[in-house]
């Protein structure tokens, strides 16, 4: 397994619309294990595929809280079946926008059918944390931020910081 190096705010990349996995392969695997340690590593509770570098449907999730007791999920080509009419605020951060936190307002609940990696297709219910997280890595897939659930303002204000930023390395 590798860390693999995440792809940080402004880099055009998170806009990408990521493409269908298609056959699970042992690259595949590989990735979904890479895109494991590189989110613990960071560490977060979700990875989306584009996070680093590869435009494919492909995410990584875990909401536990101990170390000891991991509980990942790999899901493949995911999508949102049905959402709560209820929504709930909920702090969210990302690996690709590091060190910044907002509040976002999504469904509480969501209901998400996606691919195993042994290809079995699965529909699983989720409220919560891990609602919030599907709903934040699923955006991903389809070049969508959190940040782009804020205000016109607040977002333009977190760009113009991660373009300076940017700027600043790259001199």
């Amino acid at each position: 397994m590798t860390i693999r190096p995440l792809v940080i705010l402004p880099d055009a990349r998170l806009r990408v619309i990521s493409e269908p996995v298609g056959t699970i392969t042992g690259e595949v695997r590989k990735l979904a294990a890479d895109m494991l340690e590189t989110m613990y590593d960071a560490p977060g509770v979700g990875l989306a595929g584009i996070q680093v570098g590869e435009p494919v449907r492909i995410v990584t999730i875990d909401t536990s809280k101990d170390k000891e007791a991991r509980s990942p999920l790999v899901i493949l080509d995911p999508e949102i079946v049905w959402s709560s009419q209820e929504s709930r605020p909920y702090e969210e951060g990302c690996l690709s926008i590091p060190e910044y936190y907002a509040e976002v307002v999504r469904p509480d609940r969501v209901r998400v059918r996606f691919r195993t990696l042994d290809g079995e297709t699965v529909e699983q219910e989720a409220d919560g944390l891990l609602a919030t997280c599907l709903q934040h890595e699923i955006d991903h897939l389809n070049g969508v931020l959190f940040i782009d659930h804020l205000s016109k303002l607040k977002r333009d204000r977190v760009m113009k910081k991660f373009a300076k930023a940017a700027k600043r390395e790259a001199a």
